[in-house]
């Protein structure tokens, strides 16, 4: 019917372009044809136009299913200025009111329109199935259609609802389109939409311009951040963020150090939201920091990296999220930031959900855990998990690539492998092989019988190290797949079969060494990188300074504040605030001279600060302490207050301590008043007074006979508070 039709001729009629991209007119071709079309293609390769353009040359009206509100509208304003007529474009959802709602109706009745965007929850409605079951449909397209699959990264339940409410308006050509799907999710679509038979078209996922790098995460994040931003001034970038909490934390330390940034995620209003949105990619602003609610749909081709604060729930989701670098085929630098640690606190997250939908999750973290932690080329990763081949061994555009890692043998380990497999009868995951291997009489090993088998333990003897890099890349070389139906169960292929007969060299890069996460207090106490001869002369000034005022030195400044100040040399009153114990009333009452000291030490000896530490902290005082203070200002008593935190009252203590200790003011004369007779409070002041050390075990042995260490404890609060803030 559309035989004849120029597609070339429409594509400059409509969007003033002269020629396609890769598959785009074979695709547009086939659903003209009347077919069910599937379509895989990368973001950025103009996946809307396959549904744009035939939808305005076909007779009757398109329905596109998109979950996106905000990119509907964009979409609808697009066609609707391509075209001179009014209405060609529509979309259907809850943003709309009764009488735009009859709009919308009116100008499909009328013939007007040839594309109509519908949220799913929308289109399910009764009245709208009501609606289009007398509208004349050319196709249904199925936009972000790994929403259908529990395996893909974005799961929508509505999604699976699509086919029966198809089947009620009226049949009609079917195009699936997304821009990451594995096997099994692509199986996944196919199925759910009834469209088993479709032509399938399968972009490259390969991205040259995009440069992967994975980091280990430290305490140090922030400062690696503002440092990297820093040094690329002006670039447009997206940072990630598991939590709207760290979001907001990370847009105000950025903003902080004169950085143009700004928050986005789902608990703002919609306002805020697109204004920041417009503000991004106006380049009023140069940096969002967002939850994944941002960034589908968003057509700006030069963002220039994109970061991933905590490591992605799936390979999907990063590679999705990533793909939004480099759109104009410029730079885009993809960095990610992965531990241990965020590992298990993603996996936390699951309980409590279904069994299946935690067996799922905790699959596709560990696909992300194996991307993260291994040496190979990542690009090679990726791209096996999206099932491409590529087929070089260093594409010298990843870490792993630039900074490539010696190779091991691995025939051995893999043979193995290779045969308990196969005595597994290709039924079990990689962790279960692994634990064979080794020779674990696990649970569910035992339960098996598998402790039986001839094979168990073979591998006992050698590197545990091993195991995990010879799995993932006897992967990648085909020597074993993964299970689409069972998805993450290993099975041999004929070239793995073909090498447990004759094995050859098989050599491997083992992974990168993640160890646990960096605990080391921020304070610097004991650093090698402690300028001796600075941290002398401050004690000295804190000794003079003491004497002058009659205070106690650690009155003035702990010793964990003065090792900190002798690293990072501080050299105004801002500064001072960033160092640990050291609030802004202690910063202004005492830094003075200790800042002067240490800016003129720097002149003297030319000393260059380093740059990544001076990044801007913004203040962080937990719920609980900020609960604490308001309570102690209303001058609640300090049991009571432990007793609405649901804490004892040492922890209570604990808190109040630090609170003063870090140099905020707070008076507790009312609670002393009512617990404790005066002549020991100012008996425990005194000794507090001349102290040289505020150590509470120090304090307990001369006090210990006439007052308790609660007691104690709380007239060191009081002195804390009236000396040192």
């Amino acid at each position: 019917m559309y035989n004849d039709v120029n597609l070339t001729e429409k594509l400059k009629q409509y969007f003033g372009f002269d020629k396609f991209k890769g598959n785009q007119e074979a695709i547009i071709r086939n659903l003209l044809d009347g077919k069910d079309t599937f379509v895989l293609m990368p973001t950025g390769g103009g996946k809307s136009l396959c549904y744009q353009l035939p939808s305005l040359i076909m007779g009757g009206t398109a329905i596109v299913i998109s979950p996106l509100i905000a990119l509907m509208k964009n979409q609808v304003d697009v066609i609707n200025g391509m075209t001179e007529a009014d209405g060609v474009a529509h979309y259907l959802n809850s943003s709309l009111n009764k009488s735009a709602i009859d709009r919308v109706k009116a100008d499909i009745l009328d013939g007007r329109t040839k594309l109509l965007y519908v949220a799913p929850e929308s289109l399910t409605k009764e009245d709208n199935v009501d609606f289009l079951r007398g509208v004349k449909i050319s196709f249904y397209a199925v936009d972000e259609a790994h929403c259908i699959s529990e395996w893909g990264h974005d799961f929508r339940p509505e999604y699976r609802r699509i086919r029966p409410i198809i089947n009620e308006i009226g049949n009609a050509p079917v195009i699936a389109l997304t821009a990451t799907a594995t096997d099994k999710v692509r199986t996944d679509i196919k199925k759910s939409l009834g469209i088993l038979d479709a032509t399938e078209y399968k972009s490259s996922f390969n991205r040259p311009n995009l440069y992967y790098e994975v980091r280990h995460k430290t305490k140090d994040i922030d400062k690696q951040i503002v440092k990297f931003i820093k040094q690329n001034p002006g670039k447009s970038g997206i940072i990630y963020c598991l939590s709207r909490k760290k979001v907001e934390e990370l847009a105000a330390v950025l903003r902080a150090n004169d950085i143009k940034a700004a928050a986005y995620h789902a608990g703002l209003d919609s306002g805020t939201r697109s204004a920041t949105q417009d503000d991004f990619l106006m380049e009023r602003i140069d940096v969002i920091v967002a939850t994944i609610a941002f960034g589908m749909g968003i057509d700006k081709p030069d963002v220039r990296f994109v970061i991933h604060y905590d490591i992605p729930k799936s390979l999907e989701g990063y590679y999705q999220e990533t793909g939004r670098a480099g759109r104009d085929g410029g730079e885009g630098k993809c960095i990610a930031f992965y531990s241990y640690k965020d590992l298990k606190k993603l996996e936390k997250f699951m309980e409590g959900k279904p069994v299946a939908e935690q067996d799922i999750g905790r699959q596709l973290l560990q696909e992300t855990a194996a991307y993260a932690e291994s040496s190979v080329c990542r690009r090679k990763m990726l791209l096996h998990y999206f099932g491409e081949e590529y087929d070089k061994d260093n594409c010298g555009n990843c870490d792993n690539c630039l900074h490539p890692k010696t190779k091991v043998e691995g025939k051995d380990a893999l043979v193995v492998v290779l045969q308990a497999v196969a005595a597994l009868k290709e039924d079990f995951r990689t962790d279960y092989v692994i634990d064979f291997v080794e020779g674990k009489d696990t649970n569910d090993i035992v339960a098996h019988k598998h402790d039986k088998l001839e094979e168990f333990g073979s591998g006992e003897d050698m590197d545990e190290k091993l195991w995990n890099p010879v799995i993932r890349q006897a992967l990648i070389a085909g020597f074993m797949k993964k299970d689409v139906e069972n998805y993450g169960i290993l099975k041999l292929t004929p070239a793995g079969k073909k090498f447990m007969k004759k094995p050859e060299s098989f050599m491997i890069v083992l992974d990168n060494e993640f160890g646990e996460d960096d605990e080391d207090d921020e304070g610097g106490s004991g650093s090698s990188a402690l300028d001796p001869t600075l941290y002398s002369m401050l004690k000295d000034l804190r000794k003079n300074t003491s004497k002058n005022l009659q205070l106690p030195p650690y009155v003035i400044f702990q010793d964990v504040s003065l090792e900190q100040m002798a690293t990072v040399y501080p050299i105004s009153i801002e500064d001072l605030q960033n160092i640990q114990g050291v609030g802004a009333g202690k910063a202004r009452r005492y830094g003075k001279e200790f800042v002067a000291l240490i800016k003129k030490y720097c002149e003297e000896n030319e000393i260059e600060r380093p740059e990544d530490l001076r990044v801007r902290t913004v203040a962080k005082k937990s719920v609980l302490k900020v609960k604490i203070i308001q309570s102690i200002d209303r001058q609640v008593a300090l049991d009571d207050i432990a007793e609405a935190q649901g804490i004892d009252f040492d922890t209570l203590l604990d808190e109040v301590e630090a609170i003063v200790y870090s140099g905020t003011k707070i008076n507790i004369d009312y609670f002393l008043e009512d617990v404790m007779d005066e002549d020991r409070v100012d008996e425990i002041y005194e000794y507090f007074r001349e102290s040289e050390t505020d150590d509470l075990e120090a304090a307990i042995d001369e006090l210990g006979d006439d007052c308790t260490e609660e007691e104690i404890r709380l007239v060191r609060i009081k002195f804390m508070s009236d000396m040192g803030n």
